[in-house]
């Protein structure tokens, strides 16, 4: 079992790493091979970040042999997918936009039909527009043809992801949530 975060924020060591660090952890304890990336680091290895559809179909050529084709490889051979952003402005950051415009080729190939995913996020406010960025987070990932699965498990209900307001580290809540999030990744990978 290999399962793969992508953090959407530029901040390794925020609170969308915590959130996306703690399901991996307890993924980890149920055997699972687990790993954390950095969707800005990988954009930003790119010869142009921003997409600008410059040929149909997509030939890779602003990103071939960059941290992002490493990374799309890796969310080919991975078993499960968890998508991590804070909000900005009531969506995912640029970076995590960024990262799903340059999906092209992977959607083009169907590579990611039917990959299970899930997604976490982090607002400053307690109705800080969470649910909105997973929607967005959500909305792009099926467009690729992923799969969603929320944080419910046979241990407890969840929603459509995980929510915290910052600091995550002392949300309750929101850590609890991790923990059945990890235990529906596990059982969905089983």
């Amino acid at each position: 079992m290999y399962i793969l975060a992508l953090n959407g924020s530029h901040n390794n060591d925020g609170n969308t790493a915590f959130l996306l660090n703690e399901i991996l952890r307890h993924c980890a304890e149920k055997g699972a091979e687990t790993e954390i990336c950095s969707v800005s680091e990988a954009i930003m290895d790119t010869k142009t970040p921003f997409c600008v559809a410059c040929s149909t179909p997509c030939t890779k050529k602003c990103y071939k042999d960059t941290k992002l084709d490493t990374l799309f490889d890796k969310i080919e051979r991975a078993d499960f997918v968890v998508f991590g952003s804070p909000v900005y402005f009531g969506s995912m950051t640029g970076q995590m936009k960024c990262f799903f415009d340059k999906t092209r080729d992977a959607r083009a190939n169907k590579k990611w039909l039917g990959k299970p995913m899930a997604a976490v996020t982090v607002g400053a406010s307690k109705y800080g527009g969470q649910e909105r960025t997973l929607e967005h987070i959500h909305s792009c990932a099926l467009v690729s043809g992923m799969t969603l699965i929320g944080n419910s498990s046979v241990s407890g209900m969840g929603h459509f992801g995980v929510s915290a307001q910052k600091p995550a580290n002392e949300d309750t809540y929101a850590i609890n949530q991790c923990k059945i999030l990890a235990e529906r990744i596990i059982e969905t990978i089983r």
